[in-house]
């Protein structure tokens, strides 16, 4: 009997443990914002988790696109021990056209970005201002002598008119702004330089996710559209969308990620850039690029691992729907792009392309009938697997667009 006892104990002990792991792992990553449809005193999650609330003492929190109720709850483990507390938005329920269609994208950007640093030959010595200056690959430069620098003529020509006087620069480094000085260098070519290569545009070919009826936006991408060389989100001043077909790809294999092959269709515009982040691109069109039916936007806490298809282009302009399996799902609310682990399960698209190909972000993924998110990363080592974000966070970018539509009417 004393035996007996002593095991219990020792088991009990071992299932406590864990508990407070499990307690202690879910405080720190589990999402601490919900979004649900309706009024629920409780929301029911895929794990062992719940959240109660009160929906009496939710307050209204509408707007002229988002009809919504604010309030709180408490994320408890089986439904019984307390977690933390947790913001709640009561709102109706999204319907987006799911899209899977190429779209060119030309975008401008606010300021020069700083792409690499060249060393200057003067007099038989290696100069660089931009480094003296405390410069480095991936800083956008804003102004030069309060002059707006969005253009690489732009700074060229006021480097070009200091005739080696000193030059204060405006920078941006990511979401700090500093100003600094630096004393441009004539070199051989008596052309005075700083000694930095900088960009002020990109162009490509990407996917669109979905198209929103209610506020004319669109989503596209799953991630910015970042500088190749600085690793940076090219800072948006304009851009505009055009429509494109693929007329090939390179197949991915271990290793190697492939890539799609396409071309703009048409120079004329079809919808304007709005915004470039982390989430995507986002803006505005007059109309979907395709007649697909609207579906449901899934919120996070649905989403679960198994069978999904994500829709995709990866031949002329028609979309497709391909198998794939939600490996892993990840609420965490710090993580606003690497939110599931996707794996290609489907034949014909392993035959085609690999798995997951440079040019298949942004393809919807559908799950239960609604839509759960969008491709954004391939996995180099195993390009069958990648990486997805939820719908969700990028549904609140197409939000904000439309709420400040309204303020800028207002």
């Amino acid at each position: 009997m004393k035996n007996f006892f002593k095991m219990l104990s020792y088991i009990c002990s071992i299932i406590s443990m864990i508990i407070f792991y499990v307690v202690g792992y879910e405080s720190v990553s589990a999402q601490s914002s919900f979004t649900v449809s309706g009024d629920k005193s409780q929301i029911s999650l895929p794990y062992p988790l719940c959240v109660s609330t009160d929906v009496d003492s939710f307050i209204s929190a509408s707007t002229k696109n988002d009809c919504t109720k604010v309030g709180s709850g408490e994320l408890k483990l089986f439904n019984s021990i307390p977690i933390k507390k947790v913001d709640i938005k009561i709102s109706d329920e999204k319907t987006v056209i799911p899209c899977g269609t190429p779209f060119g994208v030309k975008l401008y950007t606010r300021g020069v970005v700083v792409i690499n640093m060249e060393d200057i030959v003067v007099n038989g010595k290696y100069l660089n201002p931009a480094k003296d200056a405390g410069l480095q690959v991936g800083d956008i430069i804003l102004s030069a002598d309060g002059t707006e620098t969005d253009t690489n003529e732009q700074l060229s020509e006021i480097v070009s008119k200091s005739k080696g006087k000193s030059i204060k620069l405006k920078v941006r480094r990511d979401n700090v702004i500093f100003t600094t000085k630096l004393l441009p260098a004539l070199c051989g070519t008596a052309q005075y330089k700083i000694g930095v290569w900088v960009r002020d545009s990109s162009a490509g070919i990407g996917t669109m996710t979905f198209y929103d009826n209610d506020t004319d936006c669109f989503a596209g991408l799953g991630h910015g559209i970042c500088d190749s060389e600085a690793g940076t989100i090219l800072p948006l001043l304009s851009g505009d969308i055009v429509t494109a077909e693929i007329n090939g790809l390179t197949k991915s294999t271990t290793g190697s990620a492939g890539s799609l092959r396409g071309y703009f269709a048409d120079d004329n515009a079809i919808g304007t850039i709005l915004t470039n982040s982390e989430r995507g691109v986002f803006g505005k069109a007059e109309k979907a690029p395709i007649d697909n039916l609207e579906i449901p936007i899934a919120w996070k806490q649905n989403v679960h691992t198994g069978e999904a298809k994500v829709l995709s282009t990866i031949d002329g302009s028609e979309p497709k729907y391909y198998n794939i399996w939600i490996e892993n799902v990840s609420r965490n609310d710090n993580q606003e792009t690497k939110n599931m682990v996707i794996h290609v399960t489907d034949e014909e698209l392993l035959d085609t392309a690999g798995g997951i190909v440079q040019g298949m972000s942004g393809s919807p993924i559908i799950q239960d009938g609604k839509l759960i998110g969008a491709v954004t990363h391939v996995f180099v080592n195993d390009p069958t697997r990648g990486y997805a974000i939820f719908a969700e966070n990028m549904y609140e970018s197409v939000n904000e667009i439309a709420q400040n539509s309204i303020e800028n009417i207002a």
